[in-house]
């Protein structure tokens, strides 16, 4: 029997990493006999540094700008002539001073810190996975980064953050970074929203970054008036309306805009670089998963890239989160031959998080005891 371990995150309590270590520790404690293969997925965002790692990309350690003030240290991972860098590690939620939201002010100026680093290590493939960003400055302090210059009529670069936007007067790309002319950027991610409107990155977005009502509409505005200001530039494409331009805050209508960049689904590009479909087609059982399984999985998320890869390879496949909000129908549909959630075993949701690893490792000796009869069909 093979087992191949495939699972994304449970974010707040354990990496894609260490849910395949707890999962194959229970399979294997429970039947040595068990071959376990694991290799952590993401869908483009946060999680994507860590699955190129798992199949040889090696770390490189940057101190960049943070998305406040102050700066970070975020890694980005690098193999040959290409580099993965998620926008998380530098401009995210995650690593805002003390937690403090700042939807006005908060810039994407690290994550061009991060590309330009990766230029500078000699990559000319640049994979930029978005997601759990803090801004919404329409990637404009990432271009910053770069080289462009954005002014007020002053003659002052503007100041960071998507509010100030409004306050631009000129915009400058001969500046620009030479080396992206030469240089591959893939955009990987699953945001499919345009840059302005009711379904644009302030509306839909910025209130999770701790924007009201009153922020959004100044927000929408500004990245309005900058792409106005953006577009009149030489080889800058018009891409507000495309589909991903409203993606990290706007950030990926910056890349798509100036950058030109190829937008790719984050799933699909992991799973080229994990090489997850051979893998599959050599287990006998797959079992994936993430912290919440939920209508939002069912829109793409590294689960159910997986189950739909394990279909068209005739495997089978199990599911394992901290919990379900999906029906077994739902779950049924989406291809899981059978789910197991850690809120089965735990008493309540903050203790299943809290001892996570030790739920994952029994569930791991389940998985084993039934992996058997799973594989031929026996249960659902």
């Amino acid at each position: 029997m093979r087992i191949l371990i495939a699972s994304d995150k449970f974010k707040g309590s354990l990496t894609g990493s260490e849910v395949a270590s707890a999962l194959a520790e229970g399979i294997r404690n429970a039947d040595a006999g068990i071959h376990v293969d694991a290799i952590p997925v993401a869908d483009g965002g946060e999680g994507t540094v860590a699955a190129a790692l798992a199949v040889g990309f090696t770390t490189v350690n940057a101190t960049v700008t943070g998305p406040t003030s102050g700066s970070v240290t975020a890694q980005f991972a690098v193999k040959d002539d290409q580099a993965i860098i998620e926008m998380a590690a530098a401009s995210g939620l995650d690593v805002l001073p003390g937690g403090l939201l700042a939807p006005l002010t908060a810039t994407s100026r690290g994550t061009g810190d991060l590309i330009r680093a990766a230029l500078d290590h000699g990559c000319t493939t640049i994979i930029l996975g978005v997601g759990g960003s803090a801004c919404t400055d329409g990637g404009a302090g990432m271009l910053q980064a770069l080289g462009a210059k954005l002014t007020d009529i002053t003659g002052r670069d503007v100041a960071p953050g998507g509010a100030a936007l409004a306050d631009l007067a000129s915009v400058d790309l001969s500046d620009l970074d030479g080396r992206l002319a030469h240089a591959t950027v893939i955009l990987a991610g699953d945001v499919d929203n345009p840059l302005l409107g009711e379904r644009g990155a302030a509306a839909v977005f910025a209130p999770q970054k701790g924007a009201d009502p009153q922020d959004v509409r100044l927000l929408d505005a500004a990245l309005g008036h900058y792409a106005a200001f953006l577009v009149r530039e030489p080889g800058v494409r018009d891409v507000v309306d495309a589909p991903g331009a409203g993606a990290a805050g706007g950030v990926g209508y910056a890349a798509l805009a100036v950058l030109g960049a190829e937008r790719r689904p984050g799933l699909e590009v992991v799973q080229e670089l994990t090489g997850l479909a051979e893998r599959v087609a050599s287990a006998d059982l797959v079992v994936t998963g993430e912290g919440s399984l939920d209508e939002q999985s069912l829109g793409g998320k590294a689960p159910i890239g997986v189950a739909q890869v394990a279909k068209d390879a005739g495997v089978p496949v199990i599911a394992i989160c901290g919990r379900t909000l999906l029906t077994p129908a739902q779950l049924s549909a989406a291809g899981f031959a059978r789910t197991y959630a850690l809120t089965d075993l735990a008493p309540d949701v903050p203790t299943a998080i809290a001892q996570a690893a030790r739920f994952v490792t029994e569930i791991g000796a389940r998985i084993a005891a039934d992996a058997a009869d799973i594989a031929q069909g026996g249960l659902s």
